[in-house]
């Protein structure tokens, strides 16, 4: 897939999933935006980006638990580009421990407001930019935690709370959004291998007996994304063990 001449822009990517996708973004020929809760972690990805692919990619410090911070990322992206044409919400607090009592009360609110609070205001102060694309993709990162009586994970039962408003807000925005052509596209992972989904040697773990890659969940976002503008495919569901 060719992302030349596209706008991306990628929170909670300063580690993990959401630097693969940075990375892959990058060799693909997308101009890159990406984010983090600390700066330091989101410009060590940009410098690796650029290393990696000579990509124009730009960091920014986004705290997606606080509105400030959500419009202040909003505003600096809005003075570099004049438009985004794929916004990837990577970015959520993962919070751990089947027992309410497993986290205290700050933590809690943290949990849902990254998740729930953050993805919302991120994709409302992004709309302009958004609109003033030929054809914007909005992608979340969901959660098999999303689903219904879906009780596999032992996250915080915040961590759930968090990615089902998530899920209510993506299924909406997708009805909403798309008469003007704005496609919503939502993946729900079970959890997923941690490995370099980008390392030549990383599909050799890709059997129908093993655990699900990041490679396989990257693949689906370059496949929603890469269908002719009359493709809206609103969801990926995975198949677990």
């Amino acid at each position: 897939m060719d992302l030349t001449g596209r706008t991306v822009v990628i929170t909670g990517a300063g580690r993990g999933f959401g630097r693969a996708l940075a990375l892959l973004a990058g060799r693909l020929g997308a101009r890159v935006f990406v984010s983090a809760r600390a700066l330091a972690a989101a410009q060590r990805v940009a410098d690796e980006v650029a290393t990696d692919s000579g990509a124009r990619v730009d960091a920014f410090a986004c705290d997606l638990a606080n509105p400030a911070s959500i419009r202040a990322f909003t505003e600096g992206i809005a003075a570099h580009a004049d438009r985004v044409d794929v916004l990837i919400n990577n970015g959520a607090r993962y919070l751990e421990g089947p027992d309410m009592g497993d986290a205290d009360d700050d933590a809690i609110n943290d949990t849902i407001a990254s998740g729930a609070t953050g993805t919302l205001l991120t994709v409302k102060h992004f709309l302009p930019l958004l609109r003033a694309s030929v054809g914007a993709d909005v992608v979340n990162v969901i959660s098999s935690a999303a689903e219904a009586r879906n009780h596999r994970s032992q996250a915080h039962p915040a961590f759930y709370a968090a990615k089902a408003a998530q899920a209510g807000f993506a299924d909406i925005l997708s009805h909403r959004l798309r008469p003007e052509g704005i496609r919503v596209i939502s993946l729900y992972p079970p959890d997923f291998t941690d490995g370099d989904p980008l390392h030549s040697t990383w599909d050799h773990a890709r059997t129908e007996d093993g655990p699900l890659t990041a490679q396989s969940v990257l693949d689906c976002v370059l496949f929603a994304i890469g269908q002719p503008r009359d493709c809206f495919i609103r969801s990926f569901h995975f198949e677990q063990m």
